[in-house]
């Protein structure tokens, strides 16, 4: 990690982009994005049988199983994954926030409140470093992300259709 004094930076540590994005990574939530396919995919599916707890008796009051069986299935399944939605909607902002504070060649940044903002122009090898950064790190997690919005709304496709058919 390339330190902040060596080019002169006055931007706050806590604020400084790169340390933005470290933060963010290696926090609880926004770890599970840079984890592999399959372990991914499990914290997804564990944040959809949580979901779970909320959907399905809300999904068996109106639909009861004994009777309603793929409609329970159906309605739960597809309520539970507005769980899995809004957590992936969270990811999304997070991951995009820190990508354009790493791509941008300027900084804006507090030094004190809201009222004081300044703007800090990075060095060359600055924006360098953060656009690696951008491109090898943050835009594969972002992809990932949109492909799991893609399968979730494809999901929620095929369950309309079926629930047409039924």
């Amino acid at each position: 990690m390339i330190r902040s004094s060596v080019f002169n930076c006055p931007v706050p540590t806590e604020q400084q982009p790169l340390n933005e994005y470290e933060e963010l990574k290696n926090s609880w939530l926004f770890r599970d994005t840079t984890l592999n396919w399959r372990n991914y995919l499990t914290k997804i599916f564990w944040i959809w049988g949580w979901s779970w707890l909320v959907a399905g008796p809300v999904a068996a009051a109106s639909f009861p199983p004994q009777k309603h069986i793929v409609d329970f299935i159906l309605c739960g399944s597809a309520a539970a994954s507005v769980g899995v939605v809004l957590v992936l909607v969270r990811l999304y902002l997070g991951w995009f926030y820190v990508r354009d504070r790493l791509y941008s060649p300027t900084v804006f940044y507090e030094e004190s409140g809201w009222y004081d903002g300044q703007t800090w122009t990075k060095p060359q090898e600055v924006i360098t470093r953060d656009r690696l950064i951008v491109t090898y790190e943050i835009k594969p997690i972002l992809q990932r992300l949109q492909i799991t919005f893609a399968a979730l709304a494809l999901m929620y496709l095929i369950g309309t259709i079926v629930w047409r058919f039924l």
